[in-house]
């Protein structure tokens, strides 16, 4: 056993942590670790605005594609010496870590950047980094090189107006990828000027030679129109909830229901986007539905033989919440998600009672999100068989006694819509709130179904999961088969990436390819491609279908700075909604593999010998093949 003493012991001292684990401060050194870095730098020039000192900020793209410039009009930082260090305040900030005005509430009432590592942090992994302060009619310069100051702070002139201005171009040593997105940071900036209204925020892209300057006195509600139009999304009403609340915590919120199907909430604090939500987003989710659950017991107007779920009420939902308080807790250093425990109380609090006093001087606008709602609880009650003979056009002649357990969907039209037969009710939950419900329906399924090989129609129908599937295609069987009264554009099979799952979809292949080849010769039917592994390397997330998979992306990203984090999936009851719906529901993001014939003898062969009652032909095409099976999952 080798000794180990003090001696193996590694300090680091300065900047040199950020330099050595750059994936524990920004997330990753990838494209959003690399923008991360303009988030920072943005965020300090914000919180001077935010807090009434600044009432212009600019960024630059330069036209190299890899260097930035942010400005503001605020106060400037500091340039005195600060008693401790006796360096001058603007080395401090961009040398220390953990070093900032934002700590004491004496310089910022509410501030996006509360660690004190924005600044130091994007000075360490930069090759360069000049700081520009305008303060008392002169203009003081530093330059630093990988974080270390090139030189003191200096005199460079006179200057009229106050603010800061940092110049910064990433490291390549550090960052694979060094191009910042033009498209990303105008986004961004202009989500700036929606939260921050009254604020002028300009973008100048050098290497399109184009400047855009993003004002907005209303704010957040001409955000929530922009988003409205974007998702093509119909208003039940047209004007929309608008609540701002000054006193602690300062809060900005904005809502529209709408014909969407799904509920579409934008949520920031202190200016900083928190897409993964968070206690604000649970407050606020707390007191909208108990509002509106208050205003339609008041009114009664409780609907007969429906039970209203919180789902039901967010449905349709778009919104922004903008929050700002002065002791935010991030999530990381990243700050997606927002993990006050106390904010959850204040956001319902605050939103409850405003929210049901708007409802009853608003009774028109009130009636119809209430009717919107009741609209909602009752297709997801319904399972949606009634409600689609009546808003979906079918192919089918005379009504269907649809099975109950068939989530259906509700748009209109036939081609675009899809049936996804799930094994199991876990699954079929979590692809019921994860889907498009006005082109996707469920169908689960329980357990395996019954290999079908070899057996007669009536046989086949006496099977309840079977029979259930038949009736919810409505095209018939047998001599009844009518492929123009399928009653959806795509039938596609979702089964667990595992070997059981494979096992499932082969059954159902089984069955369709006996009972129900022209769906397969007409090009109907599909096979999900579900991921097995969810593969996190730094703050990208990847998604391996099979074992090759996984091991071809750790070994394309694998680059030794970040250790991958890999998850594997027992099951598709496994996944949230949300993953469920990005990887697998999609249509822009998933993976579909169509099932085609192309040699009719060679198939009708292989299910033969596969599925059928002769063991011995099995056996030998299991003993053919045993040197492939590399590992079985059990």
């Amino acid at each position: 056993m080798s000794n180990y003493t003090a001696k193996d012991i590694t300090v680091l001292e300065g900047l040199e942590p950020v330099r050595k684990r750059p994936g524990m401060y920004i997330g990753g050194v990838g494209t959003a670790g690399l923008h991360h870095l303009v988030w920072e730098i943005l965020d300090n020039a914000v919180d001077e605005a935010m807090n009434g000192f600044a009432s212009n900020i600019s960024l630059t793209l330069h036209r190299d594609g890899s260097s930035i410039t942010i400005s503001d009009d605020g106060r400037g930082m500091p340039v005195d010496k600060h008693p401790t260090t006796k360096k001058s305040a603007v080395e401090v900030i961009f040398t220390v870590l953990h070093a900032g005005g934002k700590f004491e509430h004496g310089s910022y009432k509410t501030a996006g950047g509360l660690h004190g590592v924005g600044a130091s942090v994007v000075n360490a992994l930069s090759t360069e980094l000049l700081a520009s302060v305008k303060r008392e009619g002169t203009l003081w310069e530093m330059g630093f090189k990988r974080g270390q100051p090139t030189g003191p702070l200096k005199k460079a002139g006179s200057a009229r107006g106050t603010g800061t201005t940092v110049f910064f171009r990433p490291d390549p040593t550090i960052f694979p990828k060094v191009e910042f997105e033009a498209a990303t940071i105008r986004e961004r900036l202009e989500v700036v000027s929606y939260i921050h209204k009254g604020v002028r925020v300009t973008f100048e892209n050098e290497s399109e030679g184009a400047k855009e300057v993003f004002h907005h006195e209303e704010g957040l509600s001409d955000y929530l129109r922009k988003i409205v139009i974007e998702r093509n999304a119909k208003p039940v009403h047209d004007v929309p909830f608008v609540h701002a609340r000054e006193s602690d915590p300062r809060l900005d919120l904005v809502l529209q229901w709408t014909e969407a199907t799904d509920e579409h909430v934008r949520s920031y604090v202190n200016g900083i986007p928190t897409g993964s939500g968070g206690t604000h987003e649970n407050g606020l989710r707390a007191g909208l539905g108990k509002a509106v659950r208050n205003y339609i017991e008041t009114h009664n107007l409780s609907p007969k033989g429906v039970t209203l779920a919180t789902e039901d009420i967010r449905e349709g939902l778009t919104g922004v919440l903008s929050l700002f308080i002065q002791e935010p807790q991030f999530q990381g250093q990243t700050k997606d998600r927002l993990n006050n425990p106390e904010v959850t109380s204040a956001i319902d609090s605050a939103v409850r009672p405003a929210l049901e006093h708007w409802l009853n001087h608003n009774r028109t606008i009130a009636e119809s999100i209430v009717a919107r709602v009741i609209l909602a609880a009752r297709a997801r009650e319904a399972s949606r068989a009634a409600q689609a003979e009546v808003t979906r056009k079918t192919a089918t002649t005379g009504r269907l006694n649809l099975p109950g357990k068939l989530s259906d969907c509700t748009g209109a039209g036939r081609e675009d819509t899809e049936l996804f037969v799930v094994e199991g009710d876990s699954a079929g939950g979590s692809a019921k709130q994860g889907r498009d419900r006005s082109k996707q329906a469920i169908l689960p399924l329980r357990g395996k179904v019954m290999n079908t090989e070899g057996m007669t129609l009536a046989k086949v129908l006496e099977n309840k999961e079977l029979a259930d599937l038949v009736t919810a295609l409505g095209c018939g069987m047998g001599k009844n088969f009518d492929l123009t009264r399928l009653r959806y554009g795509k039938v596609i099979i979702l089964a667990d990436a595992d070997s059981d799952g494979h096992h499932i979809a082969t059954l159902l292949l089984t069955f369709l390819y006996r009972h129900l080849p022209q769906l397969i010769a007409g090009g109907k039917v599909f096979l999900a491609q579900p991921p097995l592994y969810r593969i996190d390397i730094g703050k990208d997330t990847h998604w391996a279908l099979d074992d090759d998979h996984r091991d071809r992306i750790l070994k394309s990203h694998g680059n030794g700075r970040a250790h991958p984090d890999i998850t594997r999936f027992k099951g598709l009851g496994e996944m949230m909604p949300k993953v469920l719906w990005e990887t697998t529901l999609s249509p822009r993001t998933r993976r579909l593999l169509r099932v085609e014939v192309v040699d009719q003898i060679v198939t009708d062969r292989v299910i033969n010998e596969l599925m059928g009652k002769d063991a011995s032909a099995r056996f030998r095409f299991i003993m053919e093949r045993a040197d492939q099976a590399e590992e079985l999952d059990v």
